[in-house]
């Protein structure tokens, strides 16, 4: 038998399967169906709430010491009509903001300096490690100590808070980029400066946006926190105010009414990571 005639009568090697691409991730769009789902949500949580304060349900907790949905809105209404209450909107709004914004522009730049530079991080890194745990809430008496208006200070804590998440995600974000990318572009004779214009920004574009949302929570968080400790505006220290004295209608008003806007500024940050990450769908679409 000759080697043509012994290879004709080999066995056929098994051809390995092919791998399908990944299927591109579409985003669903909110149809009215699941807006009416999401009110019926709702309306369900209202409608509990309100049967279980009319009946004065005590069992593990209790209810009968809570307002009732209708003396809350009869308390929100009565706010509305004041100056005061937007007052207080306001002012948590431009502490939120500025802290934010500081904590925004420090957390995404260092956190790609950490990310980038082996000696920055050697001396850097281990200060923020023992900085990350502490809460930020704990500084007020440092606040209180360093800054010379309570105004100051509650934006420090503000900033703060919203900073450690913000570096976190942009550092992690940096250092997951493929090493491929840069060096192509490294070995095709781009600078550092063109590396990080074109490849290391717009990568980390979705890692800094999860930051930013976690850091706006947060930032939240402790705005309330201070206000309540160290504010004379705002809707923590009103809400504050409002247990002192014993009005609980005006408290369950002051925490919907940080609900309400904290969704509002969080919506906002996912709505415009959306529209700065639409080349990810058509980058999925085009594969």
């Amino acid at each position: 038998m000759t080697a043509l005639q012994e290879r004709a009568d080999a066995p056929a090697a098994p051809v390995p399967p092919v791998e399908e691409p990944p299927r591109p991730r579409v985003r669903r769009r909110v149809t009215p169906v699941r807006w009416l789902v999401r009110l019926a949500a709702l309306a369900g949580a209202v409608l509990l709430w309100h049967l279980l304060t009319e009946n004065d349900v005590v069992m593990w907790l209790r209810f009968n010491r809570l307002p009732g949905p209708v003396e809350v809105a009869d308390a929100f209404a009565a706010q509305l009509t004041t100056s005061r209450y937007y007052l207080d909107l306001a002012q948590s709004l431009v502490r939120i903001i500025s802290g934010f914004a500081i904590a925004s522009v420090l957390g995404i730049g260092l956190g790609i300096l950490l990310a980038r530079s082996r000696w920055l991080s050697d001396v850097l890194q281990p200060l923020l490690e023992v900085a990350r745990p502490i809460p930020a809430i704990a500084l007020v008496p440092v606040a209180i100590l360093l800054f010379p208006t309570n105004e100051q200070g509650i934006v420090f804590i503000t900033a703060t808070a919203a900073f450690f998440p913000i570096l976190v995600s942009t550092r992690h974000a940096v250092r997951a980029l493929p090493t491929v990318w840069e060096d192509a572009l490294l070995t095709m004779g781009a600078s550092r400066r063109q590396v990080l214009s074109t490849v290391v920004l717009p990568g980390i574009v979705p890692g800094i946006f999860g930051g930013l949302s976690v850091g706006m929570g947060v930032a939240w968080i402790c705005v309330i926190s201070a206000e309540m400790i160290s504010g004379d505006l705002g809707l923590g220290y009103r809400t504050w105010q409002a247990y002192t004295i014993v009005d609980y209608p005006g408290v369950i008003v002051g925490m919907l009414s940080i609900g309400v806007v904290g969704q509002l500024t969080s919506s906002c940050i996912e709505l415009l990571g959306r529209r700065l990450t639409r080349w990810l769908a058509s980058e999925q679409r085009n594969q």
